[in-house]
């Protein structure tokens, strides 16, 4: 077993899900499930495959987004898993709704961090392990930094 790390490639304004799914059809369902969630949205969505022609499935409402989906999973070349990549909107609004996607097993990260992600090698092919999300922490929040995030909750509107 071989162990290697890929960095996933986040456009600006962007974040991704990353996540883990079993059959052909992923690409189709969590495309209905985000547009029926909230049709602004702008995104790509791809799929690795992990048999028959083992092709990476893509789709989505944003040809750069798609066309950056795809690069991604080219890059982490690893079976049955997904990227979403989206703008103009957040993953709290989306992972609800992609959980619920009944092949969808797993998510990984949903971030705008950078994020590389752990990979094992064997003679089967290839799996995610884990993901690196952002950085360490550096300290502790002060009283301060309590007031900050609250006012920032209160700003983008997901808290009164």
């Amino acid at each position: 077993m071989v162990f290697s790390n890929v960095s996933v490639t986040i456009p600006q304004d962007c974040n991704i899900i990353l996540g883990q799914s079993h059959f052909i059809k992923t690409v189709e369902d969590i495309y209905e499930a985000i547009v029926n969630t909230n049709p602004t949205i702008k995104f790509g969505v791809a799929f690795n495959e992990a048999s028959g022609p083992c092709l990476t499935r893509a789709d989505g409402n944003d040809d750069a987004l798609i066309k950056c989906a795809i690069e991604n999973m080219q890059t982490i070349g690893c079976g049955h898993t997904f990227i979403v990549v989206m703008k103009n909107g957040f993953p709290i609004n989306l992972l609800g709704r992609i959980k619920d996607v009944p092949e969808v097993c797993n998510i990984f990260c949903a971030t705008a961090n950078p994020v590389e992600v752990v990979i094992a090698t064997t003679g089967l092919g290839r799996g995610i392990m884990g993901v690196i999300d952002g950085s360490k922490p550096r300290g502790v929040e002060t009283a301060q930094d309590v007031v900050e995030r609250k006012e920032f909750l209160r700003k983008i509107g997901y808290k009164r």
